[in-house]
């Protein structure tokens, strides 16, 4: 028979968030060192530590729901060598206009039906225009008024490129990392890793929030997906949202045939995202099917609380969103209710 102290003890002890972030009391920084160390933690603990700060800084443990559409596809004259919109590759992927503002609001209601709170704009271009500019604007006007969140992803900008987004009503604006700065090469030669954080840097400026992160599994080493989620970590401040891909390889890309990345490396990385990055949104977006139910669920232990949800994913499949909330409620995991912008700044 158990006693009373053994009843009332709780399973775990949930630190505080002061407890969770001494790692960064010196310095203010995470050391790429740091950040290996936590990947080279027992398995259990590292998922432990990870729940304890997803409960701290989450305690409410929602999952967001984000639509992505592809609002102008393929025909992109960059080389990025995941990508089958890049013009260069030969894929099934086939270049076309951007996409009618009636069109766009159309999918934008459909998403807001199936229980999005935030729909994500993306563009296959290097970057926009400034007639494109105008033409997106109304489209960020016509899905901000149905309710929604809103998130775009258009390539660089400029910084009046950024003013113009914002002034219309951006939330959010993506613009990934993709992978370490002395990785970055081996993946894409035709726009540096420089003009990423450039345009990370006109976003802020704005005053939009960032949705920032990168694809792992393109054969990168430990030490340098440690160096990538370091120098998220250390954006001051880091981004509001960080999505996390799965290389989905395809072919045509010079990247049809690289190896798969193991699920369980996969995880770690998603645990290792939400201790440095802990008011983030952090989420699952390419690649989930692939990952099957099981590594899905390890993820959100992990302290994913957030997913793309829908049918297609730019222009590759995932998981259909009826699958999608079978496994949410499967898990017990609620879905955030409100369509309001967590920010940092």
């Amino acid at each position: 028979m158990l006693d009373a102290q053994t009843v009332e003890k709780p399973l775990t002890h949930v630190k505080s968030k002061a407890d969770l972030r001494k790692e960064l009391d010196a310095s203010g920084q995470w050391t790429v060192g740091q950040i290996e160390a936590l990947f080279d933690l027992p398995f259990n603990e590292l998922m432990l530590k990870a729940q304890e700060t997803h409960k701290a800084y989450f305690p409410e443990g929602d999952v967001e729901l984000a639509t992505l559409l592809s609002i102008k596809t393929g025909g992109c004259p960059e080389d990025c060598g995941y990508c089958p919109q890049a013009a260069r590759y030969d894929t099934d992927v086939k270049a076309e206009k951007l996409m009618g503002l009636e069109e766009v609001l159309e999918a934008a209601k459909a998403a807001k039906a199936a229980g999005s709170n935030r729909f994500c704009m993306g563009a296959a271009w290097r970057e926009p225009k400034d007639r494109d500019i105008e033409k997106v604007t109304a489209m960020i006007k016509g899905v901000k008024a149905l309710g929604l969140e809103t998130c775009a992803t258009l390539g660089m900008l400029e910084e009046d490129q950024a003013k113009a987004l914002s002034d219309a009503g951006l939330d959010f604006y993506n613009h990934n990392l993709d992978t370490s700065e002395d990785f970055y090469r081996s993946v894409i030669s035709t726009r540096g890793y420089q003009d990423r954080l450039d345009t990370i840097s006109h976003v802020r400026s704005a005053g939009m929030s960032v949705c920032c992160g990168g694809i792992v599994g393109m054969g990168e080493s430990r030490e340098q997906r440690a160096a990538f989620l370091a120098r998220l970590a250390n954006l001051s401040p880091y981004p509001e949202s960080v999505p996390i891909n799965h290389l989905v390889p395809v072919a045509g890309t010079p990247l049809a045939d690289q190896k798969p990345l193991d699920p369980l490396e996969f995880v770690r990385t998603i645990a290792v995202a939400r201790i440095t990055m802990p008011k983030a949104r952090v989420r699952l977006s390419a690649g989930r099917q692939e990952l099957g139910r099981a590594v899905q669920a390890m993820c959100f232990m992990a302290g994913a609380n957030s997913i793309f949800y829908g049918e297609q994913l730019l222009t590759t499949g995932n998981p259909e969103a009826e699958q999608d909330r079978a496994l949410l409620a499967e898990l017990g995991l609620k879905t955030k209710q409100s369509s309001k912008a967590e920010v940092l700044i």
